[in-house]
């Protein structure tokens, strides 16, 4: 049985991670499949964007799988340096495709880690979230402590991760961790019509939009719309942009192309 269950329908990939039993944890066998999707969800061409969710009603992700990771017996000099092991299960994870997480149940650790890496998070009445690595002496290794602040801001991002304590749907709602919360009968309805949407608009202006923001968070903010301007010069006269107005002005549907 998969680790993974992925599904394409519509442009939308759906990625299940698939180990209910085990509160859906990521050991190394899922890891080796997140990373073969990574390489699949840059490269397929009919995948427009990607929803992650877990299976099951209990658990999204609780992170790495302890009973089946333990420290390796080779210094990590030697894993990231002389191998050159990834290191987290979220190492890959980049695209200008949009990833939306949806959040069935326990979001911990890696869980976690998996929503800051996407671009839009919802999830259930019955979600719970935390970063706990200090519980267990480590510290979170996805890039949490530098995506969490620039999420929600540093007080009460310090407090999640000073603290290793959970919070629930509600709190996630009010820091912005998550846009909306939902009875867990509607998180997925809700994740594919979200994705539904995004699919249905021009997939390059989609792509460039995703691109702007996140190379803009960590520019000065004159160097940003510097880009804004450099990227709206390229998509100007994409025969897109040009279906896009002719579209309006007929009063149907765009086809788009992608060019």
């Amino acid at each position: 049985m998969p680790n993974l269950n992925i599904t394409v329908e519509d442009r939308v990939c759906v990625v299940e991670l698939n180990r209910p039993h085990a509160m859906n944890s990521i050991d190394p066998e899922m890891r080796e499949e997140l990373y073969a999707f990574y390489e699949r969800m840059r490269n397929d061409d009919s995948i427009h964007v990607i929803i992650f969710t877990g299976a099951g009603d209990k658990a999204f992700c609780t992170g790495a799988d302890l009973k089946k990771t333990m420290p390796p017996k080779e210094s990590y000099a030697e894993l990231l340096l002389g191998r050159g092991e990834p290191g987290s299960a979220f190492h890959g994870l980049t695209t200008d495709k949009p990833i939306i997480c949806a959040v069935n149940g326990y979001a911990l650790a890696g869980g976690t880690e998996l929503l800051l890496a996407c671009d839009i998070a919802i999830c259930s009445a019955n979600a719970s979230f935390g970063l706990t690595e200090v519980k267990r002496g480590t510290i979170p290794y996805g890039g949490s402590m530098q995506r969490l602040p620039r999420s929600i801001g540093k007080s009460d991002a310090m407090l999640m991760l000073l603290t290793g304590d959970m919070i629930d749907a509600k709190e996630a709602l009010r820091i912005g961790l998550v846009s909306k919360v939902v009875p867990l009968s509607e998180l997925m309805p809700t994740a594919i019509g979200i994705a539904r949407r995004i699919a249905a608009n021009a997939p390059l202006a989609v792509r460039a939009v995703k691109q702007l923001v996140v190379q803009g968070q960590d520019l000065p903010l004159v160097h940003a719309l510097h880009i804004d301007k450099y990227m709206y010069g390229i998509l100007k006269d994409t025969e897109d942009r040009i279906e896009g107005r002719v579209a309006f002005q007929e009063k149907r549907p765009p086809v788009w192309k992608g060019r």
